[in-house]
């Protein structure tokens, strides 16, 4: 590839090799496609005026579907908040469970958290979050990590239908873990994309006891996709910056709460 390439073409294939591998660095792109890196920040910059990709320090990630941030821009989104929101949730884990968690960026630091719990074992985690999974990966084998399969989608790197329920319908969790992108005292949690919303109510079926954890810029917020009415979770944990008068409505309607 050179410089003389149409412009064009090069940043549709800069666009392609970023769909590819989620991110890249702008030196990797200026030795894969022959030209500098002014050239490839110029097209970096052309491509985010467009919402084709995000910038990121040092390189770029393509840009999610609108609507939905990826998981990498998620995860460095209430980092702090989220973290807090994690160590109360994996807290409610004891060794001997079978726990299903679901794929986002919350989800990811509440697996962090109970990797981090060193007397945890005989831990059983089905979860259709290949993030998940591999945070995770560092407790085997104190823990038994199982991926659901099906589809993949790219945004949060989950694994949904055709084929990604098939597993759920055979166990019987104690408990599962999930994220969402709303929660409201009328519409209840709902979520940014169907295929996951679908994932989500399958967990919830499969599980004893259902907790949904979500940082504060979640509540008051309703999302396309409906996951379940309140009275579908039995807590959830969010941050205690969360706004009074929503955590108020909400308990009014029954839902327990834990502030982190």
């Amino acid at each position: 590839m050179t410089e003389s390439m149409p412009t064009e073409v090069r940043r549709e294939r800069m666009l392609g090799l970023l769909m590819e591998q989620e991110f890249a660095r702008v030196a990797e792109l200026a030795e894969a496609f022959g030209v500098s890196t002014v050239t490839v920040r110029a097209d970096l910059d052309a491509l985010e005026e467009q919402g084709r990709v995000r910038r990121v320090r040092g390189g770029a990630v393509a840009a999610a579907p609108a609507g939905e941030p990826s998981y990498e821009l998620s995860l460095g989104s209430a980092a702090v908040e989220k973290a807090r929101i994690a160590k109360v949730a994996a807290a409610l884990i004891r060794s001997g469970e079978s726990v299903l968690m679901g794929a986002g960026s919350t989800t990811g630091y509440v697996a962090r958290e109970l990797v981090a719990r060193p007397e945890l074992a005989d831990v059983t985690v089905f979860t259709n979050g290949l993030r998940t999974a591999l945070e995770l990966e560092p407790a085997l084998p104190r823990f038994a990590v199982v991926v659901t399969g099906g589809s993949l989608r790219r945004a949060q790197h989950s694994l949904v239908d055709p084929l990604g329920g098939k597993l759920l319908e055979g166990i019987r969790a104690n408990t599962v873990i999930l994220g969402c992108g709303g929660v409201h005292p009328e519409a209840g949690f709902t979520n940014v994309n169907l295929p996951d919303a679908e994932m989500k109510q399958r967990m919830l079926r499969a599980a004893t006891r259902r907790i949904m954890v979500a940082d504060s810029s979640k509540l008051g917020v309703i999302e396309m996709a409906p996951v379940c009415e309140l009275a579908g979770i039995h807590l959830l944990v969010t941050g205690e910056q969360a706004d009074p008068d929503t955590v108020k409505a909400l308990r009014e309607r029954g839902l327990e709460i834990q502030l982190a």
